[in-house]
């Protein structure tokens, strides 16, 4: 097991999260100037903070769909519910901005008796499939609200240029099988310096087990999987269902195209490497929904809320679910069958037109 998922690592991750949310609300609660927060905080509604509960853990489950359907669609329930749940916990207690998700859940299937190439692959057209759903909703909801079908700040900058970009990166993301595989051509092997011929191998491998990744993922999408596009809408549609429920909380909700938009770019602040993404994710919600034009004791209020369940229901879920994981996979003596329908890459997906 990689060290930083060690259990004692974990618990100390626990420990500082703790910590930083002891402190905030603290800070929150002594700090003048901060009334208006405060006075948002003490009226809390208890059905909307219910809601916003229930939205993470439907968000959970939702990331445990497409997790199941990208890596394997034979393997059980309760061990695709493990693995992911335990990625859950993993997102919301390393500082990796996900990818402490990802590490636990590539060691998790090696263990299993996945192959290393295949969980590479396969790892790269999960983060592509997860990913695409964000860019996607920018895309979309971006026109929408400068239409006018949404409501929100109809602005070209907070609107058309969000979308803009998006919708390149989506275009790049299509293309870059090519891209990737044109630079990860090999290299004719020197002879002389035999260290750097295997860093040469290794990019070049590593290039197309991305193209590859970047291919499945494709095909995936292509081919309607319901776990892939089902799983990866309800893992972000319901993560900002729970904003919107932790400003109804505080007492206003902003409008929809705001609510959308103002996620989609501050979660980018998740990519702050500290546990939890705290305090980057939290600066960044802020800023958007003040640019935005949201009330800004609203928007700490509703951000405070919200991450207190984003990080909490994912942790709460993994932490048994990681437990368990760990004793399943002692126990395994057959490791081939925990998905023997993928263990030699066979990819039931319709072939390439």
């Amino acid at each position: 097991m990689p060290d930083e998922l060690h259990p004692r690592h974990i618990a100390i991750r626990v420990a500082e999260i703790a910590a930083v949310i002891g402190l905030v609300a603290i800070a929150i609660s002594a700090l003048p100037g901060l009334d208006q927060v405060r006075d948002r905080l003490q009226d809390l509604d208890p059905v909307w903070l219910a809601a916003c509960a229930l939205a993470e853990v439907a968000s959970c489950l939702g990331y445990m769909l497409v997790f199941r359907a990208t890596f394997c669609p034979q393997m059980s329930w309760g061990l695709s519910y493990d693995i992911s749940m335990a990625e859950q916990a993993a997102n919301s207690l390393l500082p990796s901005g996900g990818a402490g998700g990802l590490a636990l859940g590539v060691w998790a299937l090696h263990q299993a008796g996945m192959a290393t190439g295949h969980i590479a692959r396969r790892t790269v057209a999960f983060f592509v499939v997860t990913s695409a759903a964000n860019f996607v909703a920018v895309v979309v909801v971006g026109l929408l609200t400068f239409f006018g079908v949404f409501p929100g700040d109809r602005s070209v900058i907070f609107t058309l240029v969000p979308a803009l970009i998006a919708a390149i990166v989506i275009e790049c993301a299509w293309l870059s099988p090519k891209l990737l595989r044109a630079f990860g051509r090999p290299l004719e092997a020197t002879g002389r310096e035999r260290w750097l011929d295997r860093v040469r191998e290794a990019i070049y491998s590593g290039l197309h087990a991305a193209a590859d990744g970047f291919d499945l993922a494709k095909e995936l999408l292509r081919a309607h999987s319901f776990g892939v596009v089902v799983g990866s809408f309800s893992y972000m549609a319901f993560d900002i269902a729970a904003l919107g429920f932790g400003f109804a909380a505080v007492g206003h909700v902003p409008p929809f195209g705001t609510l959308v938009m103002g996620y989609l770019i501050g979660q980018l602040g998740n990519l702050v490497p500290v546990p939890g993404g705290i305090g980057g994710t939290e600066g960044a919600l802020v800023g958007m929904f003040a640019i935005y034009g949201v009330n800004v004791p609203d928007a700490v209020a509703a951000v405070f809320v919200y991450r207190l369940f984003q990080l909490a229901v994912p942790a709460l879920l993994g932490a048994p679910a990681f437990i368990l994981l760990r004793r399943k996979l002692m126990r395994i003596h057959d490791r081939a069958l925990v998905c023997k329908p993928l263990s030699v890459d066979v990819v039931e997906l319709p072939a390439r037109s």
